[in-house]
């Protein structure tokens, strides 16, 4: 799409405000919402659980009136969460915490995680038991967005790691993503790590940027996250050359100059 298409981006979640820096710098309106502020770049401080919740309840309420609010929105509406402010002109980009869908997460239900290794037997399993409780939450959370965004009518990124095995990905647990990015580095990223992209109420382009100039960060030297629901800062920086890079090739459709163009391989 082109730029002036996208009334306003969106960017939910940590480090997401390296995609709005991003955005910004081509001329595209963009804020990041975060419950965190570490990095000084989030400009709205909420609970996006939350405010995913209570979009979809209210929605969902309104289901059998869902004709009758086909302009869903007035200037004088209600605004109960933030997606009541989003248009079809708009775009969201999610990184969505992916602490209970990675392939770390299996090994707490196969008691073999060295993180809890040092409990009994009965302890782990009620640590097993707790996490799953937990992932079927997230999992429902993702849902409830994925619906948002097609209820609203709102174009959505999701993004979150394609490590293997996956929750997520070549199982029956979610929908296929539309793009895996098998090698982060040759997009100017610090990771190599492959990262799936799941692209909603609209198409991505295909751009071929190439920029492999950074030294190599190892995701497991990195440290954990601090709670349930947060990703590691740490483990999931990305690089403002990444980050235009993404959004040039996939949803811009912009060639760049002085950027190499290489084939990508996506699945």
């Amino acid at each position: 799409m082109k730029a002036e298409q996208i009334k306003k981006v969106h960017c939910l979640f940590e480090q997401s405000g390296t995609f709005k820096n991003e955005f910004i710098k081509l001329g595209i309106p963009a804020e990041d919402y975060d419950i965190q502020n570490n990095f000084n770049q989030t400009d709205h401080v909420i609970d996006l659980f939350a405010e995913i919740e209570k979009a979809y309840e209210r929605r969902t309420q309104n289901a059998e009136r869902r004709t009758q609010n086909a302009e869903r929105r007035t200037q004088n509406a209600e605004v109960c969460s933030i997606f009541d402010s989003m248009s079809s002109s708009d775009l969201v980009i999610a990184f969505f915490p992916c602490i209970y869908f990675e392939t770390m997460s299996n090994m707490y239900f196969s008691l073999d995680s060295l993180n809890n290794a040092h409990k009994q037997t009965d302890e782990r399993i009620v640590d097993a038991i707790e996490r799953l409780e937990k992932r079927t939450y997230f999992h429902t959370l993702l849902y409830k967005l994925y619906y948002l965004a097609e209820h609203d009518k709102i174009k959505l990124v999701i993004e979150n790691p394609a490590t293997t095995p996956s929750y997520l990905i070549g199982t029956q647990n979610f929908i296929k993503p539309t793009i895996i990015d098998k090698n982060r580095m040759t997009r100017g990223d610090y990771f190599k790590k492959p990262t799936a992209y799941w692209f909603i109420g609209f198409k991505p382009t295909y751009g071929y940027s190439y920029q492999n100039d950074k030294e190599q960060h190892i995701v497991n030297d990195m440290r954990p996250a601090p709670k349930a629901g947060m990703c590691s800062e740490e483990r999931s920086m990305i690089s403002p050359d990444y980050a235009r890079n993404f959004i040039c090739d996939f949803i811009l459709g912009k060639q760049q100059k002085c950027i190499a163009q290489q084939q990508f391989e996506f699945d």
